[in-house]
């Protein structure tokens, strides 16, 4: 049975409230902006339940929404505007900024849906229909030069409201991603802005800030990944799983240095590869995202908005892997973290530099890998809007590939983690029977859900 369609029922577009002199200038992109001219916008968002208050109003909660979120593109403003692109003839380049000009503003849409918050919850997979809650389906980062590139979409359901944004991968990251997320909340709850923004972008001292790259034809930097047959699963670990999958690593590591987030990334890179069937020699590694602004020195504020990425990996064989424990996978991961400091970082942008390229899936990625992102750290169910805690964090179908890990904070706070897990259709039932796997998952939380 098909699920009942997502409806629109209204489409706007929302500027910021007050437009400062800085904002009327072009913003200059990064290299690590530039490197995502091929991936899909972000998409994540909050599925919260209905107000039991008789006295809510659908059309006064938008209008809120709405001045709220003009209030706060006032310091964001890069998200309300377009990219812009200045061609070169000799020698065949362009250059790719962000326009404050001639833009609507950013997007805002109203839906509703005829589904309730346990159609959604209670299903052991994601729901296809999750897809529909969000904007932009499938538009990677280029088309920025058109489309907005921020786009809300407030879906309504029987007894819930689900708060789903769309955002360029060119212009922010998940780090900055959740900073504005967590700003609009503070401006809807207050008024007020506690952390702005910084918005001019980072380059090498010394560096044009002006980069050109050296394509002719979209083709060059420019795919559309269209995975197949994927299934897509959240997994709850309570905070006492970990304590305890954390310390079974270090101590077969005889260390303390291993982090949660390691032995957790160690434990689904053993058993995602376990559920693939892979060959004893062939190679297989484990991508995680790293935030750069800490590691450069000096350091880039935590306030920094945009993007400042780097994927981290770790190698070995199947049989390394498999044959090893948890902890000795758990610590290449960490040696793979520590590595990665201000100099290395500093080699990877100057190499960029010489030699500019865009992050496509048939070039970095590849059936073996598994890739880790997001981050327990970031503050997601502290956006409330006067709704009340939400019930779960969601995305879309942005960035979802055979192999992507996307990493949430528990919604009980304590150090507790969600894991989204993407994975062939093929695969999924091997993985989610893996008991190596399945006896550090509280199952019981996942069957129950919290609503």
């Amino acid at each position: 049975m098909e699920s009942p369609r997502v409806e629109m029922i209204s489409n706007s577009f929302v500027k910021p409230k007050f437009i400062s002199k800085e904002a009327k200038k072009p913003v200059y992109l990064s290299p690590w902006d530039l490197a995502m001219m091929s991936t899909h916008y972000i998409q994540k968002g909050l599925l919260y339940a209905l107000p039991k208050n008789q006295d809510f109003s659908i059309t006064a909660f938008l209008d809120d929404l709405k001045d709220s979120l003009s209030a706060t593109l006032t310091h964001f403003h890069p998200l309300a505007a377009r990219l812009s692109t200045v061609k070169q003839q000799n020698p065949p380049s362009f250059s790719v900024f962000i326009d404050p000009n001639n833009s609507p503003g950013a997007r805002f849409i109203h839906s509703s849906v005829n589904l309730t918050v346990a159609d959604i919850l209670t299903p052991t997979d994601v729901p296809l229909v999750v897809q529909s809650f969000f904007d932009h389906h499938k538009a990677i980062s280029h088309e920025g030069h058109e489309l907005s590139l921020l786009s809300v979409q407030v879906t309504e359901l029987v007894d819930g409201i689900f708060i789903g944004c769309s955002v360029n991968h060119m212009v922010a990251d998940g780090s900055s991603f959740w900073h504005f997320f967590n700003s609009w909340s503070e401006v809807f709850r207050s008024n007020t802005i506690s952390r702005p923004p910084v918005i001019k972008r980072w380059v090498p001292p010394g560096s044009d800030p002006i980069i050109t790259l050296p394509f002719t034809r979209e083709d060059q930097f420019i795919e559309r990944p269209s995975p197949s047959c994927l299934r897509v699963r959240n997994f709850h670990f309570s905070s006492d799983s970990l304590v305890k999958l954390k310390a079974k690593a270090n101590s077969e590591c005889n260390t303390t240095k291993i982090s949660t987030l390691q032995s957790l990334t160690a434990l689904v890179w053993r058993c995602m590869t376990r559920a693939r069937r892979l060959l004893p020699d062939q190679e297989t590694s484990c991508r995680m995202a790293a935030d750069n602004r800490k590691r450069l020195s000096p350091p880039l504020p935590e306030t920094y908005f945009g993007t400042s990425l780097h994927s981290v990996k770790a190698t070995a064989t199947t049989g390394q892997l498999l044959d090893q424990s948890v902890g000795w996978a758990a610590w290449r991961l960490h040696q793979a973290v520590v590595n990665h400091d201000d100099k290395v970082i500093r080699e990877f942008v100057n190499s960029w530099l010489k030699r500019p390229f865009v992050y496509t899936m048939s070039r970095y990625f590849d059936a073996s890998c598994v890739h880790i992102g997001g981050s327990p750290r970031f503050d997601m169910y502290g956006n409330k809007f006067r709704l009340g805690k939400g019930l779960a964090v969601l995305s879309g179908y942005a960035n979802k590939f055979d192999g992507k890990v996307t990493v949430y904070p528990g919604r009980e706070g304590g150090g507790s983690i969600d894991l989204e897990i993407c994975m062939l259709s093929k695969n999924m039932e091997a993985f989610e029977s893996d008991m190596e796997f399945m006896s550090v998952v509280n199952e019981e939380d996942n069957k129950l859900r919290i609503f």
